[in-house]
Parts: structure tokens; sequence; C-alpha cells
């Protein structure tokens, strides 16, 4: 263990640190606004309904009416369901027209998935109240009222986004009472066809029924309950009790399985306009540099080609892409041909030098010298209670991280008579709608966009580089279409990486074995820094949560404990990776945690079970997981990690085996609280996935840079887990009514911890870095 010697407190007593504390919000709070005034003015206006769409949805058949911003019924009663989600593997398709459908009392197989307008009732306010740094257990007036500002601002800012596990989350009130508000309409009009009271109707699989038995479908009653909708008041509608809910909990299928097997789902790839031409990509190699000139004269007579086109000018600074040259022609092979055969020369770069050691070097010295900023700070880290209590230092680093979807970025664009049309994969119809419309010049409406299935997100669809290149080539090619390709080269070593991270963790311990304080300090690049200019065109400036979570708003009932972060930019583009911080912390957190529950000879479950003694979920969460994996088989040992972030916890055991240097994962026993599941199927899904994805940075993940450029670029060296490396993953739901919580990547970040700990186990060698490898 590296000994840094224990960081002093300039914290006296408790009462300034809530002080400095409240003082820390306050300024983190500042940045939701552009000014007093403004937090004011939203302050004391009514909140914005989320129900009507000032943009008209793309209904399905003529004569669907349309009863709110949400929902349209047809006349055989089929429903259109809007989704502003997008669907990238995680079930969105599946699991938001439950909501709506379980209060509207339709019939799922009755219901079909319709694309939302760009509006701002369907902009995503969950996310925006995410990034607000308070600990999961703060539920005072600040926090509370943080979040209603939050929720206020990003209405207002109307950013369609699907990431965060929150697609669930946010559309949880807000879909459930669009159908619970059509129902009533629809109970209102057939009660005022047949003379009868609203109160005395029910409703069930798509209809109002009598209690004399007559009964009318949806269908026929839709125009008049759009006529009567003005009538609808806060006591007509009721959403559901739990006992009542018919879909909402069920193991239900998948909607999209069906397309995805037969291969009528169409990705972004998959689109084909009328007289679409094709566009692939040379790069600059090289962080930093630029197109210097080419000759497109080499490349002008080769089968197909069709253009060249310089899109270097449209990316904004720290854009995954960089610099870079286009090639179009008729067919995608012809443009790649072209494309490595085109002749480039690139300017000189100011980071040629740039080097993961040097990175990692950079990291060091800004713990050494640093403070960094205080995300937690409660008691003292050198009070008159720690005297004589041994000191455990650790130091723990993780990598950078390519996302390596399995379908490599693209975007297919046409820019017609002052017209943008988009097909794309992307995680943010709203933000790639801005940036098309600035790159060609036109207004935010003459912008049309269909957000095509995803084939993998995992954060990288959150940007708009490759928006931004095929509209900058489509302007080049006479209102044809271009559907713009990167190779896997391209993704590997364009990407915007998740960050890569040093941290330090202090701890002092008693002669019983206590914990009596607990000291982080982190050091990484904010992500925050680089996205919000480069997507939003707004300041990356300040303290980034994403930084130290799953850190600093851990639940360890420990007295004394601080987590600071140091950012420390670079030129290397990172951007949102599938659990985000937490995806590393939680390696941080767990693993040093295993540590001081062996520096005090105590069972890792039971010392965890001592700090978590006023958490009862995650004390569930933990007991299931570790019934379930019962006792390791001879010659395997079982490793532990229990962590929360996006508001679900979970606890993983992982059973694992050591063959000479190769560290094999055969089981991992995940058990999850996260809310009321809406769909365990989905549930289940989720969980197998986020394992498979974790074990593969866990065991194999690492972008290393040497003279400014990635080292990796295909499969080939940076490796995803293969199917004879796949564990057997066990989900245990734990039951619940409280509202959904996140699923889509809480069960990333326990992964790499729970393996470390059972190789520890095994060989005795402590693996503090990612990814893990036997000495």
């Amino acid at each position: 263990m590296r000994d840094t010697g224990a960081p002093g407190s300039d914290k006296e007593d408790g009462g300034r640190v809530r002080g400095v504390r409240k003082a820390r919000r306050r300024f983190l709070l500042g940045g939701l606004a552009a000014g007093t005034a403004l937090v004011v003015g939203w302050g004391v206006a009514p909140p914005r309904q989320r129900l009507r769409a000032t943009a008209a949805a793309a209904v399905h058949d003529a004569g669907t009416v349309v009863l709110n911003g949400w929902v349209a019924i047809a006349p055989d009663g089929t429903v259109d369901v809007v989704v502003p989600r997008s669907e990238m593997g995680q079930g969105v398709h599946t699991a938001l027209p439950v909501l709506l459908a379980e209060e509207l009392d339709a019939p799922l197989a009755s219901v079909r998935v319709v694309q939302a307008p760009i509006d701002k009732i369907f902009a995503n306010l969950t996310v925006l109240r995410d990034t607000l740094p308070f600990h999961p257990d703060d539920a005072g007036a600040l926090p509370q009222g943080a979040r209603w500002i939050a929720g206020k601002v990003a209405r207002e800012l109307g950013i369609m986004f699907t990431g965060g596990s929150t697609s669930v989350r946010d559309a949880w009130p807000t879909m459930r009472t669009a159908g619970a508000v059509a129902r009533a309409m629809l109970v209102r009009a057939a009660a005022e066809q047949w003379g009868a009271q609203a109160s005395t109707l029910a409703t069930r699989d798509g209809m109002v029924v009598h209690p004399d038995g007559r009964h009318a479908p949806y269908g026929l009653l839709a125009k008049r309950a759009a006529a009567l909708g003005a009538d609808i008041g806060p006591d007509d509608v009721r959403l559901k009790t739990p006992a009542q809910y018919r879909l909402i909990g069920k193991p239900l299928p998948r909607r999209d399985t069906p397309s995805k097997v037969n291969g009528q789902a169409v990705f972004g790839i998959d689109v084909r306009p009328e007289g679409l031409l094709y566009a692939a990509l040379r790069m600059a190699p090289v962080l930093g540099a630029g197109v210097a000139g080419f000759d497109a004269g080499k490349v002008a007579a080769l089968p197909g080609v069709v253009t060249v086109v310089d899109v270097s000018s449209v990316l904004a600074p720290f854009s995954g892409a960089g610099a870079g040259v286009a090639v179009v022609a008729k067919g995608w092979w012809q443009a790649k041909q072209a494309a490595q055969a085109l002749p480039v020369q690139w300017t000189a770069s100011p980071h040629a030098a740039l080097s993961g050691e040097s990175v990692f070097a950079g990291f060091a010295r800004a713990l050494d010298d640093e403070s960094g900023h205080a995300y937690f700070e409660s008691g003292s880290q050198d009070g008159p209670d720690l005297t004589g209590a041994r000191t455990v230092h650790a130091e723990y680093r993780a990598p950078f991280l390519a996302h390596a979807t399995m379908e490599p970025q693209n975007c297919t664009a046409q820019v017609l008579n002052g017209k943008v049309k988009l097909w794309s994969p992307t995680q943010v119809p709203s933000i790639a709608v801005d940036i098309a419309a600035k790159v060609a010049g036109v207004a935010r409406d003459d912008v049309a966009i269909e957000v095509t299935m995803l084939g993998g997100g995992f954060g990288r669809r959150l940007e708009t580089d490759m928006v931004a290149q095929a509209v900058a080539v489509a302007m080049q090619t006479r209102g044809r279409p271009v559907q713009l390709v990167w190779t896997r080269e391209d993704d590997v070593g364009h990407d915007v990486y998740r960050p890569a991270a040093l941290a330090r963790y202090t701890a002092r311990v008693g002669t019983d074995g206590k914990v009596l304080a607990w000291d982080s300090k982190l050091a990484s690049g904010a992500i925050g820094h680089q996205y919000f200019p480069r997507n939003l065109g707004l300041p990356g400036v300040g303290p980034d949560k994403t930084t130290a979570e799953g850190e600093y708003d851990m639940q360890y009932a420990i007295a004394n404990r601080r987590c600071r972060h140091v950012a420390v930019d670079s030129a290397v583009p990172v951007g949102y990776w599938r659990s985000v911080g937490h995806s590393h912390n939680a390696f941080f957190k767990e693993s040093f945690a295993d540590e001081l529950a062996h520096a005090a000879d105590q069972d890792p479950a039971a010392w965890r079970r001592a700090l978590l003694r006023d958490h009862p979920r995650h004390l569930a969460v933990m007991d299931a997981a570790l019934a379930r994996a019962g006792t390791p088989p001879a010659g395997r040992a079982h490793g532990l990690a229990v962590h929360q972030s996006f508001g679900t916890v979970v606890a993983q055991v992982a059973e694992v085996s050591v063959e000479g240097r190769e560290i094999r994962v055969h089981r991992v026993v995940c058990a999850v609280d996260c809310g009321l599941a809406v769909n365990p199927n989905i549930v289940a899904q989720q969980v197998e996935s986020s394992v498979v994805f974790g074990l593969s940075a866990a065991l194999a993940g690492e972008i290393t840079f040497a003279g400014g450029q990635p080292q990796q670029s295909n499969f080939g060296d940076y490796p995803v887990l293969r199917m004879a490396q796949a564990p057997a993953v066990e989900t245990i739901i734990m039951p619940s009514a409280a509202p959904p919580e996140g699923m889509g990547e809480p069960a990333v970040p326990p992964v790499a911890p729970a393996v470390a700990n059972a190789v520890f186990k095994l060989t005795g060698q402590r693996l503090r870095s990612l990814p893990l490898r036997l000495a």
C-alpha cells in the first residue's frame, strides 16, 4: 500500500462542517440557472404541463384521434403511444408503453410505439435532477427545493435525453398520468353518450363498461372524448394502486424481439432513402492534429467516388471525431477503399507527446499539490479521538475505456431546399437537431429526425460528432442523402473515452478494528467540462458530480469521512460511459472496504453489515445475494461488493477461479432493489448485460496512449467478453412497492470489485489497478 500520509482537515467542529457543506451546495446549485432573477422567476411560476405537445406526433393511421401528447386512438381501437426515449436494447419500447397502457386499461397487444416529435414535454427532467451533488440520504428542504428547480430548468431546456438509467423513472409519473387522463376522457364520453354517471362506469380491455353490461370500445369513443377533454379536472383522474396493476410488475415479453429476430428492425446503418450515397472517413490519428491538405484528385477516378469533403470545421473542441476528411461514393466499400487511399497531410499536434504515463503522472501531481473540491465532509481527519489509530493507505487506478457499441457510429443526412432530414441512432434527438441546424445554417424547425433503433449506446450516442459530419457531407451532395459510417477502427480510435482516474485512500483503524476515519481523494478528467460546451454550447466549469459519484455518496456509517476530487483536464476527449463515475469509484470504494475488513481480521460481509446497520435496503440485498451464492466449490472463491447507483442498490457475489495468471469468473449472483420492477424480465436482462459489460472492462478493457494516439483499434486489442468466458448470472429482484429506480447501469459498478476481492482470497494479491492482471 502506498503511504501518502494522512491529509489534514481545516474544519474545526461539526457546526463549521455543516456551514461549509451548505455553502458548497449553494455554489453548485448556482449553475442551474443563468442568474438569481431567473431562478426566482421559475420559483414562483406554476409547473409546466407535460401532457399537451406543441408538435404533432406521426400517428400511424388516418382517423386516429389524439387525446394528449402521449396517446392517440385509432377507429379500430389501436392505441398509439408516444415514446420519447431511444431503444438501444434496454427495453423502453416495452416498458414505457406498459406504463400508459396500464392506466388506460388498454390491452398491450393493441399498443403501437410512435416516435416522439421534438417537443419540450418530452424533455428528460430526471437526468438533470440527478446531476445535483446530494447524498441519497439527504431528504431535507434544500435537496427537495433544488430538485424542483432542476426539474423546471430541464423543462425549459427541453433536452430529449436517453441515459442515466432515467427512462422509466422520468416516465413513471407522466406516462401513467397521460394514460389515466385519457381513460377519464373516454369514460366521460361514454357517460354522456349513455346518460350515465361517470363514476358508475368501469374500463377493461380497451372498452368502457356500463353496470348493465353495455360496453363501448375506445375506438368509437375517441372523437367524443377529444371534444370533451377540456372538462377533465384533477378530481376525474385517479392513478391505480399497485394492487390494481394488470401489466406493471409482470414478466411480459419484449415487443422489439420479433423484429430483431426476423431482421425487420431498422438500425441506423439499415436506412435506405432513395438516391442514397455513402461516406467513409479519414480522421486525424493524433489528438489535436488538423488537416493540412489532401489530394482529392488521387481518388477521383476510383470506382464510385463522387466527392471529397473536409468536415473538420463543423466539430467542436474535444469531439471524439477530431479533424478529418470524408470520401463520398455510390457504395460504402467504395468510399472506404477510397478514403484509405486518399493522401492526407496532417498538421503538427501540440499533444504529440501525450501518453498514458504522462496522464497518470499529472493525476499524481494534482493529488500531491491540490486540495481538490470536497464533495462530502463530516467530522475530522485528525481529531483527538484518532490518537493511536492505525493508518491504512491504498492507491487505485482505472484506465480510459472505449464504448465499443456493436453498431459503429453512423448518421444519414439529407440537405435539400433549405431543409434537413436526419436518420440517426441517437440518444439525444433534440441535441442532434440543434447541431444539424447549426451546421446547415437553417432554423431548428427546418430539421426533421427519424430516430432508428440503436445497436448499443452506453453513452457514446449522447454525442453528436457523427451528426455534424454527416450534415456537412450532405451539404455537398446536391440534395442526395448520405449515410456516413465509421469503421471499428474509427470508433475505437476516436471515442469520447470513459475518464481514467487515480484514487488515494486513507483510513484510521482502531485497535478493535473499527474504522474511525475514511479519507478519499480522487483525480480524473471532468466529463461536464467537455460535454456541455461541445454539445450544448454551455460553459463547462465547476465541480462535476460524476467524478466523485459512488464515493462521496456511499452509505457506510463512518463518522469522520471526507471525499475530495481534483479535476485534471487533458487533451483526451472524455464522455459518459455506462454507469459513469460509479464504474471506477465502486471499484475503488469496495476494494478498499475489503482491505479494511482484512486489516481488521473480519469477514467482509460482517464488516459491511456493521457499517450498513442503518440501511435496510443494502443489508437485504447483501444477505439475499450471499444466501443464494452459498459456499464456493473447491478451488474457487467468492468476492462480495455492495453499491448504490441511480437509485438502485446492488449486491454481487462473484465466483472466481485462477489458473496460472488467468482469472475466470464462473458465476455472478446479483441481488437488486430497484423499487418496483416494471418488467422483471427486462430487469434480469439488464443485469445480465451489465455483468458482461462490466466484466469486459474489468478483465481486459483499457485504452492506452502513446505519441498522442490511442494504441487500441479493434476487438483484437480491445476485447469484449466472449460467450465461452461469460459467467452464469443469477438475478434476485427484491420485492418493493416504491417507485421504480434506474436499472440500465447499476449492475455494472460492483462487478470489478467483486472479482478483485475474490482474487485476493485465492492468491493473496490485492489488485488495485484495472484491468485486473495477476503478477
